[in-house]
């Protein structure tokens, strides 16, 4: 059970004797990369812990807070973790990007002041974080080490998001959780030889939510650029949602006129696998401020998909330029219109990327995900009970 900020706690008798868990983080719906990695991992701290949940989600995709009732909304969040915080073990938490909901962050920390010791921090990002903390925001830095100095853990997704928080670090725990594919996005070697021995046309996902900065404006405009007959050698499906309704019918216009385009919309389960299963090639050429390690890159890994992506944030911690696939440059159309280019002229290496892939695959499983998470949880309860 999954409680909204004023509902009734997900927090049965059961699993009192594991402890209790504050667990306050972003869920489904609408789904992201963080909502998901959240619900995976709070469905495994169901199992063993009483769990309070205070979901931190909202309707929009647009960072920050944008309107009165979002206003309400954090408040009623903040009113829930003090009712809440007092009575946890361990307080799980993972943490905002922007600046406005990094404000926010700053409240819960407050709230939380004399339980910070048991308090884990986890940073489903890294880009936006990296901006609040070594950019401009010179107050907003020294109020975040404040806080982050008295945790009791900080949890990145890689190794280029360890110095992200530095000068908290060395009083601090820090661990590195990269994320997870789920189980059932994981192909066989023999449908994946399948898949590669038909090469043309070229199937090509972007599956991401269409957000500025993610790239998929780039993959249209680099199709767009391609020659009449490279474009007949080439098939884009685009799955996810978009930040408004009009960008999604400007982008419907767009591809309208090219048959080998086709929008999905938001997909999930059987639908999400079929079309990840069908791709040669995964694509997300993204800049976005506030990517950390995309959890549909290690899904197109499981699938048995080459990848095309940039070195942004933490992408390189999971990600070799020639090995899972090829590096464009970040908002280079030309780059990434002269690699489709030679990708459908030979795409002999293909099949031998995406074998490997699904080797790296396995080593980012959900139950691996959890397995870190869950020790660390323990950890801080194991430590805060002595």
């Amino acid at each position: 059970m999954i409680a909204s900020p004023l509902g009734v706690p997900s927090c049965f008798g059961p699993h009192a004797s594991g402890g209790r868990v504050l667990f306050i983080g972003s869920l489904p719906e609408p789904t992201t990369g963080q909502s998901l990695a959240c619900k995976v991992f709070l469905d495994e701290l169901q199992k063993r812990y009483c769990v309070d949940v205070v979901n931190l989600s909202k309707a929009s995709f647009k960072q920050g807070v944008n309107s009165w009732a979002r206003i309400l909304e954090v408040l009623k969040i903040l009113r829930h973790v003090w009712k809440s915080s007092s009575t946890a073990d361990v307080i799980y938490f993972t943490v905002s990007q922007s600046l406005a909901g990094n404000a926010k962050d700053l409240l819960i920390y407050s709230i939380c002041f004399s339980r910070l010791d048991r308090m884990i921090i986890h940073l489903h990002g890294g880009a936006g974080m990296r901006q609040l903390m070594r950019g401009s925001f010179g107050l907003t830095r020294r109020l975040n080490e404040f806080f982050l100095k008295r945790l009791a853990a900080i949890i990145v997704l890689g190794q280029r998001h360890t110095d992200v928080f530095a000068g908290a670090e060395h009083q601090t725990d820090m661990q590195i959780v990269p994320n997870f594919a789920e189980d059932f996005l994981f192909s066989h070697p023999e449908q994946i030889q399948a898949k590669f021995d038909q090469t043309l046309p070229l199937r090509i996902l972007f599956l991401s939510n269409l957000l500025p900065g993610k790239g998929y404006t780039e993959l249209f405009e680099s199709f767009a650029a391609l020659s009449p007959l490279n474009r007949e050698m080439i098939q884009i499906a685009f799955a996810g949602a978009f930040e408004s309704e009009a960008q999604k019918i400007q982008f419907l216009s767009l591809i309208a006129p090219f048959p080998q385009l086709r929008y999905h919309g938001t997909v999930h389960g059987e639908q999400k696998r079929a079309l990840f299963s069908d791709a040669h090639v995964f694509c997300l050429p993204t800049y976005y401020p506030y990517e950390g390690q995309p959890i549909s890159i290690l899904e197109a890994y499981a699938a048995g998909c080459a990848v095309i992506t940039t070195d942004h944030s933490g992408i390189f911690d999971v990600f070799a330029d020639g090995i899972n696939g090829f590096a464009v440059e970040k908002r280079s159309v030309a780059d990434l219109a002269s690699l489709l280019h030679s990708i459908v002229e030979d795409p002999s290496r293909l099949r031998q990327i995406a074998l490997n892939n699904l080797k790296a695959a396995h080593c980012h499983t959900t139950t691996q995900y959890n397995s870190r998470l869950m020790q660390i949880v323990g950890k801080v309860r194991a430590e805060t009970r002595a």
